[in-house]
């Protein structure tokens, strides 16, 4: 049985330019080729890095509470950004972008039973292994 696969004995040359090529999208960027960097690899990184850290959103949970302290689950995610955030519901169904992480709330509760709450995430809340273990 042949397959296309296997029709072909002889191998494809590449276009030895196919590497000059512009990409489409390259109009819009000017080529960086002719720039020098602006420090090395590790100093560049170590600017990343910071970056990231400084503008980083803040994760949220939005926690529906069942009656005063009864039982509680996490409903949706989000990440606050300085300007607006963005909320995804734990079972993919709802999608938000809003202009505060509190506007999800009011999406959340459920009759008068139901309310919604939201918790900022901290990392030092964790529980760790050993309390996982001795559970």
């Amino acid at each position: 049985m042949t397959t296309a696969l296997t029709q072909d004995p002889q191998p494809r040359q590449l276009d030895p330019d196919h590497r000059k090529q512009a990409h489409p999208l390259d109009a819009f960027v000017p080529d960086p080729a002719e720039l020098p960097p602006v420090c090395d690899e590790p100093e560049f990184a170590a600017i990343l890095e910071e970056m990231v850290a400084d503008e980083a959103p803040r994760l949220f949970a939005v926690v529906q509470e069942y009656g005063a302290r009864v039982d509680g689950r996490i409903a949706a995610w989000g990440l606050a950004f300085d300007d607006h955030a963005e909320v995804v519901s734990v079972e993919r169904t709802r999608r938000m972008s809003l202009q505060a992480p509190e506007n999800a709330l009011r999406l959340f509760k459920f009759g008068s039973h139901i309310r919604a709450r939201l918790v900022w995430f901290n990392p030092d809340a964790a529980t760790t292994a050993e309390d996982d273990e001795a559970a």
